[in-house]
């Protein structure tokens, strides 16, 4: 399918790129070989960095992201060489705190990197500063700050009270916590971001003692701590868990497995999979699969309760819409896969009947708010949408007429643009604007989104 993306420019190269234009599509069929995922990745590269020896790290996803994360690292003084010609990396270990004790760090728009490094550097001994874009400087982070301080992190807001940047010095509990010194309890909330649970687990062990962590309220998100505790067992650190309500970190250290691959991106998986349900298929996504340790995987599963035939293998799956008749609607608690959801929010528009998306009141606190961002681009298309605090209700336009020529805003955010997409298998043209947002996770996704259209 041949994409408008401007003058002298092609789908791969966003870079000053304005706008795309899709046109309509008949349908989509083919296979796609994922990125490496974003979660994964990042995790990976800080525990890898933490560990003691060497970690060889194959299929590491290259995005905006992952690219912050390794300068950051670099910075910090954890010593990383990328092999030739490949997405495969060669990371030493640092076996503890980050020997640089003063650095200023840029982190994009990359919560991942942001709420990580913010536990990792208050943890270090150092004197840091955390910064990222304007988006950055709007997403909370209180509550992994007021953790941190409990467990003696001396940490200053440089703004809004409540989000970066920030400023950290070296904690009062470091020097008695390095000697062994009893064991630490902190609590932190669930309910705004798994990311900060994520962020206390993966640095607890630089505290050299046993931490619990207790969470108050509901975690959201689960899938991705499981994330989170996986890769902490490959790199020989068992973390207890009662429920979701209590972690306990015993007294360990980081140890490199020698080598470790990165999954294909799941939440990347669902637009290509979503393409196959609405656009006949078969699609098939290689890299992650029913062995998959990613939530998002899950993804799979809410098409199939819309009616779309999916076949899994080990590290694959693939879509085909229904034998007979269209997709339908469905009533989905999406709290195990908060950023797939965003995916079923557009395949709504093909559905029939009114799809409902519950608990997904974080998609307020991500690269943008993406209810109310989500809500107002689905009405552009001519889609009834009812807008919940965390939830949205989506009802396709009569006869599923798609208004053609939609000029779809993103934000800054990536799966904004990747989402829409999608829209263009409805027989309409589409634009999409600052389609290089996508460089966040997938630098190549339209490359291989044109590669499945008919």
């Amino acid at each position: 399918m041949p994409v408008d993306c401007g003058p002298r420019a092609r789908p791969g190269e966003m870079t000053d790129i304005k706008h795309l234009d899709l046109p309509a599509a008949r349908g989509a069929r083919g296979s796609v070989r994922l990125p490496g995922s974003k979660s994964i990745s990042n995790r990976i590269l800080l525990l890898a960095a933490l560990a003691r020896g060497v970690t060889e790290v194959e299929a590491l996803l290259e995005s905006d992201d992952t690219r912050v994360m390794l300068e950051a690292l670099n910075q910090l003084g954890v010593r990383w060489i990328r092999h030739p010609g490949t997405d495969d990396y060669r990371v030493e270990g640092v076996g503890g705190p980050f020997p640089v004790k003063e650095a200023t760090l840029f982190l994009g728009n990359a919560g991942t990197a942001f709420r990580s490094l913010t536990a990792a550097t208050a943890l270090a001994g150092g004197h840091y500063t955390l910064t990222g874009v304007a988006r950055m400087h709007e997403r909370p982070i209180g509550d992994l700050v007021d953790a941190l301080r409990q467990l003696g992190a001396q940490i200053r807001y440089l703004g809004k009270p409540g989000f970066p940047p920030l400023e950290v010095f070296p904690p009062a509990l470091h020097d008695r916590a390095e000697q062994g010194a009893g064991a630490l309890t902190v609590t932190v909330r669930g309910n705004v971001s798994s990311q900060y649970l994520t962020g206390l687990l993966l640095s607890a062990p630089l505290l050299a003692g046993r931490v619990t962590v207790r969470v108050e309220g509901e975690l959201i998100s689960k899938p991705y701590v499981e994330i989170t505790l996986n890769l902490m067992r490959r790199f020989g650190v068992e973390v207890e868990r009662q429920d979701w309500s209590v972690f306990t970190v015993p007294k360990a250290f980081y140890q490199s497995p020698g080598r470790i691959r990165v999954e294909g991106d799941a939440s990347s998986a669902s637009y290509f999979l979503a393409a196959g349900a609405i656009g006949g298929g078969p699609v098939r996504v290689e890299g992650a699969g029913r062995d998959s340790i990613q939530g998002d995987v899950r993804f799979a599963d809410a098409l199939a309760a819309m009616g779309a035939r999916i076949t899994l293998g080990e590290d694959w799956i693939e879509a085909a819409a229904p034998q007979t008749g269209r997709l339908k609607a469905l009533d989905l608690d999406c709290n195990h896969i908060p950023d797939a959801a965003m995916t079923l929010a557009v395949t709504a528009l093909f559905a029939e009947g009114a799809t409902t998306l519950r608990n997904i009141a974080s998609w307020r606190v991500k690269e943008t708010d993406r209810i109310a961002a989500m809500a107002t681009e689905l009405r552009k298309l001519g889609a009834t949408v009812e807008e919940g605090s965390d939830s949205l209700r989506i009802t396709p336009p009569p006869e599923f007429q798609l208004r053609p020529h939609a000029v779809i805003d993103t934000y800054d955010d990536h799966r904004m643009a990747m989402c829409f997409s999608l829209v263009c298998l409805g027989g309409v043209p589409i634009r999409i604007n600052d389609p290089k947002c996508v460089n966040k996770t997938f630098p190549g996704y339209w490359d291989a989104f044109s590669r499945i259209c008919i």
